[in-house]
């Protein structure tokens, strides 16, 4: 039964690895084929003429306009998401934590007064019995 368990791990470890190793090479080939564009374009720039490159140049400007857009509005939105976990550690996680530390802090007294009041006379009286049970083995009166 550990055996095919061990035989299951390893067979989930191996497809992981396989599917990483998958991600990395179409990551690789995106990459590759994303270089190939970037060149062909400035390729085509080059060779094209004064007015199609100002025309290209304004869609450009255009498009990077709209993604400074998208990426503000992300950023409000990062933002509102870090206010509302600061909200939640401030209100939800703190009070928690507290109340955790005062049942530590709790536990502690407990601890310490079961030790002096309980288990501190019993080890006393332990040691008392087995002095008293070897001064009586030492007279002879019992045997081991």
């Amino acid at each position: 039964m550990a055996e095919q368990k061990t035989e299951l791990a390893e067979t989930k470890e191996n497809a992981t690895s396989k599917e990483q190793r998958g991600a990395l090479i179409g990551i690789i080939i995106a990459v590759v084929i994303l270089v190939g564009l970037f060149i062909w374009g400035l390729v085509s720039l080059i060779v094209a003429e004064p007015t199609q490159t100002a025309k290209v140049r304004d869609i450009f400007i255009i498009i990077m306009a709209f993604e400074s857009l998208v990426i503000g509005a992300a950023l409000v939105i990062l933002i509102i998401q870090i206010a509302s976990l600061i909200n939640l550690l401030q209100n939800e996680i703190k009070p928690i934590m507290d109340a955790t530390n005062e049942t530590v802090n709790t536990l502690r007294g407990t601890t310490a007064f079961l030790s002096e009041n309980m288990i501190e006379p019993v080890v006393k009286l332990n040691t008392s019995l087995a002095g008293l049970q070897r001064f009586i083995e030492l007279l002879g009166i019992k045997r081991k």
